[in-house]
């Protein structure tokens, strides 16, 4: 039972929810897709230097909590010495 709440799939109706939402608040702030792509590869370049991460599971979002706020998911696969 645990396993299926931790590995349960979103649903399409909630994928599309959070898409929308993302869609607002960087319509709000003045950032278009193309500057958070620009910002997420910015990310990328900067932490790869230091940490091996896995570049194809990288998600940068822009949220609206008590404001805008950037909230980047980077899989670290190994710490570069």
């Amino acid at each position: 039972m645990i396993f299926r709440k931790l590995f349960r799939k979103k649903r399409s109706s909630k994928i599309a929810r959070e898409r929308l939402e993302i869609l607002l608040v960087t319509d709000r702030i003045g950032c278009n897709p193309y500057t958070t792509e620009a910002i997420k590869r910015d990310i990328v370049k900067v932490i790869s230097k230091y940490i091996e991460i896995d570049i194809d599971n990288c998600i940068v979002e822009i949220h609206q909590e008590k404001g805008p706020c950037l909230m980047a998911n980077i899989p670290i696969k190994e710490v570069k010495v």
